[in-house]
């Protein structure tokens, strides 16, 4: 019914799971995060119990294996069930029930686990973890975002899509990113356009947010001033949605291009961002920072003797 990935960064110790499916609001119901403990995603036939057992379990110190194997040991129908954890060493771990709708299995890298049921077959979970693995460098969200793409690209759940969601945690008790698409048919590019709004309006603001070592703390100024604008007026808002045509006439302007029609949701999510900072640049009028400037070829060349202008 899912797929998802579970990670942590080893850069920055955060935690975060990304996750889609052909079942409204599973960011409501698969992931589990604990700040310096793990992460969890329960999911096929979902038991919220085990994943909450399972953080328990990290927190007191077990690893992620130990975690699963007990958590399973605790549940009589644990050949439905799928997990995958990852702990706050970084160690992975998933289970796969026998009795899981196929096509289901998981993978394991570093810091990282996969894993998927009722999908179209293994390619997703291969392209999830190619695309993890290929992002190293990038914040973990980022590499997140990248790997849910990868796997509905290569064919996600086979009921077809609903909803996505992308949590992510750091120091705090509270989320960094917690971002939910909770019904929509195109789930995983509505999650990247709403990731790219997030990014320029709500990262700064959680990052300017109370801590728990300096709990009297005010956002930055310039935080401050970008919120009290009005959405479209912000950094990264979005372009206003319209119907397939306009959409498609969106990416042929600004992309030089045109796109399948199955491909322009995912495109113009993913582009959204880009083209709505090249239509901004386009509307400055720098005319009096800097001169017009034109290109001619012929200008400055001296017409040849005997030739006519005619």
């Amino acid at each position: 019914m899912t797929f998802s990935i579970v990670a942590r960064c080893a850069r920055t110790g955060q935690l975060g799971v990304a996750v889609s499916t052909a079942v409204p609001a599973v960011g409501a119901m698969c992931p589990y995060l604990r700040p310096n403990v793990g992460a969890v995603t329960t999911q096929s036939w979902v038991n919220p119990y085990l994943a909450l057992r399972a953080l328990e379990r990290l927190e007191a110190g077990d690893s992620a294996e130990a975690a699963l194997g007990h958590v399973l040991r605790t549940d009589p129908s644990a050949d439905l069930r799928q997990l995958g954890i990852v702990d706050r060493a970084g160690r992975g771990v998933a289970w796969t029930g026998p009795s899981c709708t196929g096509w289901a299995g998981d993978r394991r890298g570093p810091g990282y686990t996969v894993q998927g049921n009722m999908l179209v077959g293994p390619e997703t979970l291969d392209a999830m973890a190619g695309a993890f693995e290929a992002s190293v460098d990038a914040p973990l969200a980022q590499r997140l975002m990248a790997a849910l793409e990868a796997g509905q690209a290569a064919g996600g759940d086979r009921r077809g899509r609903q909803s996505a969601a992308l949590k992510v945690v750091g120091e705090e008790e509270y989320a960094l990113l917690d971002l939910r698409v909770d019904e929509h048919p195109d789930p995983v590019a509505e999650l990247r356009r709403v990731f790219g709004v997030a990014r320029h309006q709500l990262a700064p603001f959680v990052a300017g947010m109370p801590t728990r070592d300096d709990p009297g703390r005010a956002p930055p100024a310039d935080v401050t001033a970008m919120l009290l604008a009005s959405p479209a007026e912000r950094p990264g808002a979005s372009l206003p949605d319209g119907d397939p045509a306009a959409d498609s006439a969106v990416l042929a302007r600004w992309m030089g291009t045109r796109f399948a029609p199955g491909r322009v949701t995912h495109n113009l999510a993913v582009y959204r961002d880009i083209a709505g900072e090249i239509a901004r640049l386009r509307e400055l009028d720098l005319a009096a920072l800097h001169p017009a400037i034109v290109f001619d070829p012929l200008r400055g060349r001296e017409p040849e003797e005997g030739a006519s202008h005619g």
